[in-house]
């Protein structure tokens, strides 16, 4: 059977942040938290990861010893404008990472998120996880990367607040990562991969 990442599954109903946080730090799985509720994560594709770690190895490569630094997702990310804790597939962060206490494993910083789509979350990170990713006031960018076809997409904040959106579908082409002023090829990414 196919290991397929979806989107969020509804574990608990109605826990402060707190009680969330105190859970989620003693867990051996991975949930989302949103307005009371948690959420269980599944795993990830043999496609999902394997762009998920092209992109990671690339970007430590070529961010060493510079002041913006990427992180896979074990990093916890926290808005606390609208109460979502989650975990992006890539974050990098510009500067000092702000915790929101002692334990520093949750942060509120992220300068660019990177989110790796599945048939099944596809919705989710397009519509409603965008919506609440552009309430973090340090986010500059936000970019989608398929892994059911060759596309990106690329949305980056202006400086009126507004959102500019680029698509890339041809293997042929990169991106930029604005933020770090990175090319990023869609070969590089999508080599090897293959799909159904």
């Amino acid at each position: 059977m196919e290991n397929v990442t979806e989107e969020p599954a509804v574990k608990y109903n109605h826990f402060s942040p707190e009680e969330y946080l105190a859970m989620e730090r003693e867990a051996t799985e991975k949930h989302e938290y949103y307005q009371g509720e948690i959420f269980a994560m599944s795993g990830a594709s043999i496609n999902h990861s394997k762009i998920a770690t092209r992109i990671t190895g690339e970007l430590i490569s070529r961010l060493r010893g510079k002041p913006c630094q990427p992180y896979n997702n074990d990093l916890r990310i926290h808005i606390p404008k609208n109460t979502l804790y989650t975990y992006p597939d890539i974050s990098i962060i510009c500067g000092e990472p702000q915790t929101t206490d002692s334990s520093l494993d949750t942060v509120t910083n992220p300068s660019v998120i990177i989110e790796i789509l599945s048939k099944s979350t596809a919705n989710y990170d397009l519509g409603q996880k965008f919506s609440l990713y552009r309430e973090i006031v340090s986010l500059k960018e936000y970019i989608i990367i398929d892994s059911e076809s060759i596309f990106v997409q690329k949305n980056i904040r202006n400086s009126d607040n507004s959102w500019l959106v680029t698509y890339h579908d041809s293997i042929e082409v990169f991106f930029v990562i604005d933020t770090v002023h990175l090319n990023i090829s869609l070969q590089d990414i999508y080599e090897g991969i293959s799909f159904k």
